[in-house]
């Protein structure tokens, strides 16, 4: 059956591979699953077709059949289900790899993209630089937990996983910032994710519709 995501018509990105979408096309790519993809723009967001398949009026969704998710990390968590080459055999090392999944996106991404709104929306506040060193201190925590953990390894926990696509995304909304770098693991650890001809097709991909939108 067809698989069918749903990605921005012009995504705020600006083709820098953040926007959510990417995680759902790179386990894809890594699955060798072919996709469709419907733009939206923000507007059709809000309208009741798309607030059928995503009650809060977001992007990523996903369509195969009569199964509609929403939430990258459901999606991304259910190609891995489905498809070899994101979770491990064993079901010890599966269970790892979908707990460093929940890792990436409650442990370590909340404060990450907070930072990220906050530099946007918040910037001409009088708690703006409080808030900011609070945030920035709270990443700092969670990046030297994981730097520990990571050490010298090329991936989380043994052979690359969901749990590795996963944060590598999430570490991305940190480059060309200060705070990545004062990780150098963890910046080889994100170069390496970058690496995989999966991730760099999906990239591409979308790439490709930030460019035709300024067309």
């Amino acid at each position: 059956m067809a698989i069918t995501i749903t990605a921005f018509e012009r995504s705020p990105d600006r083709g820098k591979g953040l926007a959510r979408d990417m995680r759902v096309r790179w386990a894809l790519e890594e699955a060798g699953r072919p996709y469709d993809v419907r733009l939206l723009s923000f507007k059709a967001m809000r309208e009741p077709a798309h607030l059928g398949l995503q009650p809060f009026g977001q992007i990523p969704t996903y369509e195969e059949g009569d199964l509609a998710l929403f939430e990258s990390g459901a999606i991304v968590f259910h190609i891995a289900e489905r498809h070899g080459g994101l979770l491990p055999d064993d079901a010890n090392a599966r269970a790892r790899a979908v707990a460093w999944m929940f890792a990436a996106l409650d442990t370590v991404e909340p404060p990450i993209f907070d930072r990220s709104l906050v530099r946007i929306l918040e910037r001409d506040e009088p708690w703006y630089e409080q808030r900011l060193r609070f945030l920035e201190n709270s990443i700092r925590k969670r990046l030297g937990d994981l730097s520990r953990h990571l050490g010298d390894a090329d991936w989380l926990d043994g052979a690359f996983s969901a749990g590795d696509l996963l944060m590598v995304t999430v570490l991305r909304r940190l480059q060309g910032s200060d705070i990545l770098e004062e990780y150098p693991n963890l910046l080889a650890y994100v170069a390496r994710g970058e690496a995989r001809p999966a991730y760099k097709r999906a990239f591409d991909a979308q790439l490709a519709v930030f460019a035709a939108s300024k067309a």
